[in-house]
């Protein structure tokens, strides 16, 4: 648990700089410039996610079970994070609906993928993951909101192209992980 626990801080914690030290990184960014800036955030984001997923395989040869999900919770993660797959390109195509309305498509998508595996997983660990970054999606939904509000930016109209793009990118994605790579990475084939 404790290297999941250490992936978890590494990779939240580069992602939530933004909201607790926004002046450190402004002025990280100045001093390194933004392509190091990248670089580094990269490293370090990309080493915590190897940690945590590590970690979490480790935890999991030892369960703790919390609860007896429910039959069928595991259908209903795998709907809704075809859904949460949608909306993570949803947030880099430009103009589209999702962000249009949303604003923030990624985040929401990540906390709706974070929800969905509460539901499908009753064991210590997954709370720890799923929990994190469950917490983790709220709060940078509302820091992300405040930035909007304080800066009065304004998301343009979607367009039904660009609503395509993001959705068949996503479910192309999602089909991938779903079939091949959770099962791979994880140790666990969701669709059998």
């Amino acid at each position: 648990m404790a290297l999941l626990i250490i992936g978890l801080v590494m990779f939240l914690g580069v992602h939530s700089v933004r909201i607790v030290a926004e002046p450190w990184r402004r002025a990280q960014i100045e001093r390194l410039g933004e392509r190091r800036w990248k670089n580094r955030y990269s490293v370090v984001s990309l080493i915590g996610l190897v940690v945590l997923i590590y970690g979490y395989g480790l935890a999991r040869r030892e369960p703790v079970v919390l609860w007896a999900p429910p039959v069928w919770g595991p259908h209903l993660a795998a709907l809704f994070t075809a859904v949460a797959f949608i909306l993570f390109p949803a947030a880099h195509v430009p103009n589209n609906h999702f962000k249009s309305v949303l604003h923030h498509p990624m985040t929401v998508g990540v906390a709706l993928w974070a929800f969905v595996h509460l539901l499908a997983v009753g064991t210590l660990n997954a709370v720890v993951l799923f929990g994190a970054f469950l917490v983790w999606s709220l709060a940078t939904f509302a820091a992300a909101v405040r930035r909007d509000r304080v800066a009065g930016t304004l998301y343009p109209p979607g367009e039904w192209s660009r609503d395509a793009m993001a959705v068949v990118s996503g479910l192309i994605a999602w089909a991938l992980f779903a079939f091949l790579l959770h099962g791979w990475l994880i140790g666990v084939r969701p669709l059998g």
